[in-house]
């Protein structure tokens, strides 16, 4: 049996197949699936994966979706059965009778060894490659007007782009220049005009509605706070090694902190007669102008007691570390919702709307949410669990690296790092140990802004030094940070794994060699 290409895959020639039955497809169907495509009929035997799932109406009645794929790699086809119902269904089903390769272009994060291993056990057949050229022919490439990155960084994916900038270089100052700042994308980056661009607020409950061009959101008192923002799976790699999650595998660097200058949302929704007590909406929504196939943008939403309190500091900003917010952090407007995970922070802002119910992005409805460690993706279910907002307290080792010889002098070797805590919480203390955390002493250098409780949104660098038996090879150093809450790191990955592999805030562990 030839593989799928895992280089250059390309999907086409669509057959969606949808069955209200309860009955398998037929080998009738199949036979005449695989003539239609000169797939050998000695190949059919190959295991073909029938998954039932039953979801009950409001009739109380079961239905049973069954969506069938041809899907081809160059020289590959495989029929690849899954229901409708399973994320991201919706979208490929408007390949229906076509090539679903700008689906599979634009989630390109999904171009790994596992996924192309997994289609590979529904191979059935061969396409011609007459056949896949004849799929493709003209189509652009989604991604084929990204912004130039800085060379340092460090992708966890291309298309889309998501990187992280090396550990090292992330605490050398207390401000991340944009350049090293992380990338978190989950579609094409848009090219805007700023010309031609407009901000839309609706209220919902009210049926007001109001464009903005940036000029506009200018004409406002401009605010700057100094923000970290976070992904939802930074450390995710160390989650990783408890046991296997999905999500793309981040350092410790998808964290960042950056002067955010913008006018406050509380201001601009004021002007619309919007103001904390004057309505009945409960949440605010964000849409961002970077679209799927569908033309769905990314959306999410925060708490409406966050977006209205003055206190609460969400800016829409059009200004990061002084400049004009780059494409890759969402030129030429982000909300930028201080405390709360990266995923709240949109970029590309198109639209704002007040209502009394949460986005139903897939973002906030269906990823970025936390569970117990008994649950997996059989068993998952993300209604039960309220969207991530407020991070918890986390803290990591820049340097040295895992793995690195260091050097000891007085019986002590030099540690730094990163902490911070959502919320506004700011961090009081850092504790190091060089024993695997038997024994512990609190860092006594630690850089922040002048910022206080509850409105420290930015992160605190801390430096020390910390002794080390000379008489060890290697040690293993930890950290744990406390925040003015008192609140501070669970001890190991175990205790906090979760399937998505977020909110990876265990000790940060790095085990370093000792040197004279």
């Amino acid at each position: 049996m030839m593989h799928i290409v895992t280089s250059v895959p390309v999907i086409c020639d669509v057959l969606w197949i949808v069955n209200e039955s309860r009955n398998m497809l037929s080998r009738l169907l199949i036979r005449r699936l695989a003539a239609r495509h000169h797939a050998s009929l000695s190949l059919l035997d190959i295991r073909l994966r029938h998954t039932q799932e039953q979801q009950r109406d409001d009739r109380s009645q079961h239905k049973q979706r069954i969506m069938a794929t041809l899907i081809g790699a160059w020289t590959g086809v495989a029929l690849w059965l899954q229901y409708n119902n399973r994320t991201g269904g919706d979208k490929i089903l408007m390949g229906a009778g076509g090539s679903v390769e700008p689906f599979w272009s634009l989630y390109a994060v999904h171009q790994s060894a596992h996924v192309l291993d997994w289609f590979e056990t529904f191979r059935i057949g061969n396409l011609s490659s007459d056949d896949v050229g004849a799929s493709v022919k003209d189509m652009n490439d989604p991604y084929g007007n990204e912004p130039r990155r800085h060379v340092a960084l460090k992708p966890s994916s291309k298309k889309p782009f998501n990187a992280e900038p090396p550990l090292r270089l992330l605490v050398d100052n207390l401000i991340t220049p944009n350049d090293l700042f992380y990338v978190r994308n989950h579609l094409p980056v848009p090219e805007i005009d700023e010309a031609s661009y407009e901000l839309e607020i609706c209220d919902e409950l009210t049926n007001k509605e109001k464009a903005f061009t940036l000029k506009d959101i200018k004409k406002y008192p401009k605010h700057t706070i100094t923000a970290t923002i976070q992904c939802a799976g930074n450390r995710r790699s160390e989650m990783t090694k408890v046991k296997p999650v999905k999500g793309l595998s981040w350092g410790q660097a998808a964290i960042g902190n950056a002067t955010w200058s913008g006018a406050r949302l509380c201001d601009v929704l004021k002007d619309m007669g919007i103001e904390d007590g004057k309505t009945d909406a409960l949440h605010v929504q964000f849409e961002g102008l970077d679209t799927d196939p569908a033309s769905m943008p990314y959306g999410s939403s925060i708490p409406v007691e966050k977006a209205l309190d003055p206190h609460g500091d969400v800016i829409l900003a059009y200004e990061m570390n002084g400049e004009p917010i780059p494409r890759d952090h969402g030129y030429p407007l982000r909300v930028i919702v201080p405390g709360v995970v990266g995923a709240r922070n949109v970029k590309w802002l198109g639209r704002i709307v007040l209502s009394e119910n949460e986005s139903d992005a897939h973002w906030q409805q269906n990823d970025y949410k936390g569970f117990s460690p008994n649950v997996d993706w059989d068993t998952v279910d993300f209604k039960k669990s309220p969207a991530i907002q407020e991070l918890p307290v986390i803290s990591a080792i820049c340097e040295p690296a895992e793995g690195q010889k260091v050097k000891v002098k007085d019986g002590k070797i030099k540690v730094t790092g990163y902490a911070w805590s959502g919320g506004g919480r700011k961090i009081i203390r850092v504790d190091i140990s060089s024993d695997g955390g038997r024994n512990w002493q609190a860092a006594n250098i630690l850089e922040s802004d002048e910022a206080r409780h509850p409105r420290a949104w930015g992160w605190t660098i801390w430096k020390t030094e910390v002794p080390v038996c000379e008489s060890e090879s290697e040690v293993q150093l930890c950290v744990k940070a406390i925040d003015s809450q008192y609140n501070t790191q669970p001890e190991n990955f175990e205790n906090i794994w979760n399937l998505r592999g977020v909110l990876a805030n265990a000790y940060h562990r790095v085990n370093v060699k000792l040197g004279k």
